[in-house]
């Protein structure tokens, strides 16, 4: 049964709690700090301050909140039972996190790290057992990429429907008012956002029998634990590279297109194709893993995103169809890499505990997904930091030096971290021979009558 093959309508379903998540996600990644400064009235420093305080604290619930899913037994299993309980409280935070109470600067200021937070820590509640979920759909290779290759074409569709819904529903809701248009906009797409979670707990099913962590074991062993799978640690830190690769492209993207090129009335567009393409990529992937092993073709995928952003480093500001095609076979095949990273974590939860190393998968995704968020952190502040020392001044015509140090933040980075990147997995072994040829062998192992039972004493 655990290794049965899942039907299209669970996971379509299991991919809608990613297009719950990225919904929220993308809103409080494009928006949010535009809101604070120029909506609710807050400085652009203390908001800096908040995103960052925020996302620091966030290392201290993932890992917690991994040890607590992993020890959850429940009718209805260990994961799924999140997506119903906090869906409501998800969404109703989101709508807080974007109203504007009529409070002093100070009052502001509180009423925002209070909201923010409890919407990141919800945020961290529901994703990383949502997360673990696609360890225990199945313990087929290649069922588990395919699960991950649906939950990442749904959340770039969510991506795609707030980037290109959220400011016209403002202008829509608002009628000239932001506040209220940013209210009401959010609360529209949280809506949505709940309506997904609910469909992806019913109907999605915990499939393999997860073992509960030691009453004498705690969450923080647990968590040190992960650090003894060297396999785990080269997809952790993999992870880590490519969300630098794109925090600096995402962050800098605006720049790119209105001050490279001279386009800013194109930002939009070149936004929501490249997460189009993402969506392809991540449902081609669905079909590519039948015929090759998932580490060879993170590798070639890996490879092809490289060169693509090394043909971007000659072009000119006069050349933007052809940034615009290159850009877009990143995007496709940067959405090859991610369902094949989140596939890879289970194997090596999997893996880590064939070697008695008592790993829990729940634990084990919200490791992952620290990596993940300190890799948004850091490229989000090297793009800053590149764009100072470059010399980029807003709102202006930019000199030639700071046009270079856009260029060499959307392409010359995503270089250097891709090769990062493919070096770590050159030393992953995980390949689909191997787990196969693993799990024949316990299970021979575990069929095999003991020496005792053979002789009938």
């Amino acid at each position: 049964m655990q290794g049965s093959t899942i039907g299209l309508k669970e996971k379509v379903g299991y991919g809608l709690g990613d297009t719950a998540s990225n919904i929220v996600f993308q809103v409080v990644v494009n928006f949010l700090l535009m809101f604070y400064t120029d909506v609710f009235g807050i400085s652009a420093a203390a908001a800096g301050t908040l995103l960052l305080v925020v996302r620091l604290f966030d290392g201290i619930t993932d890992p917690l909140m991994g040890g607590i899913a992993d020890r959850t037994r429940t009718r209805w299993g260990s994961y799924r039972p999140y997506l119903l309980l906090l869906a409501l409280p998800y969404g109703a935070l989101a709508i807080l996190a974007f109203s504007t109470p009529d409070l002093g600067a100070q009052g502001k200021l509180i009423y925002a790290y209070v909201t923010y937070l409890l919407l990141m820590t919800v945020y961290t509640a529901i994703n990383i057992p949502y997360s673990a979920l696609g360890g225990v759909i199945s313990s087929d290779v290649r069922e588990r990429t395919s699960v991950q290759t649906y939950r990442f074409a749904m959340a770039m569709v969510g991506g795609v429907l707030v980037s290109a819904a959220m400011l016209p529903l403002v202008d829509f809701f608002g009628q000239g008012d932001k506040a209220r248009g940013f209210q009401l906009s959010v609360a529209a797409l949280a809506g949505v956002a709940c309506l997904c979670f609910f469909i992806c707990f019913a109907t999605t099913r915990e499939r393999v029998t997860v073992s509960q962590p030691s009453g004498a074991r705690s969450i923080g062993r647990d968590f040190l634990n992960l650090f003894q799978n060297h396999q785990w640690n080269l997809i952790a830190a993999s992870t880590f590279l490519l969300l630098v690769l794109v925090a600096m492209r995402g962050a800098v993207t605006p720049f790119y297109v209105q001050y490279f090129f001279g386009m800013p009335n194109w930002i939009g567009t070149f936004i929501t194709v490249g997460m189009l393409a993402g969506v392809a990529g991540a449902l081609a992937t669905n079909v590519l893993i039948r015929r090759y092993c998932k580490v060879q073709l993170f590798r070639w995928a890996l490879a092809v995103n490289i060169a693509c952003h090394l043909f971007l480093l000659p072009l000119d500001g006069n050349q933007f169809w052809w940034a615009l095609t290159l850009s877009l076979i990143a995007n496709f095949v940067h959405m090859i890499t991610i369902p094949l990273l989140f596939s890879m974590v289970a194997d090596t939860v999997d893996d880590g505990n064939r070697q008695g190393l008592g790993q829990s998968m729940a634990m084990g995704y919200s490791g992952h997904l620290m990596a993940l968020k300190l890799g948004l952190a850091v490229g989000g502040a090297c793009a800053g930091w590149l764009l100072a020392a470059f010399g980029y001044v807003p709102n202006v015509e930019q000199s030639p030096l700071a046009l270079t140090g856009i260029l060499v933040i959307y392409a010359g980075g995503p270089v250097l971290c891709g090769l990062g990147a493919w070096w770590l997995m050159r030393h992953y072994r995980l390949t689909s021979s191997v787990i196969e040829n693993a799990i024949s062998s316990q299970r021979e192992a575990t069929s095999q009558p003991t020496l005792s039972q053979a002789s009938g004493t």
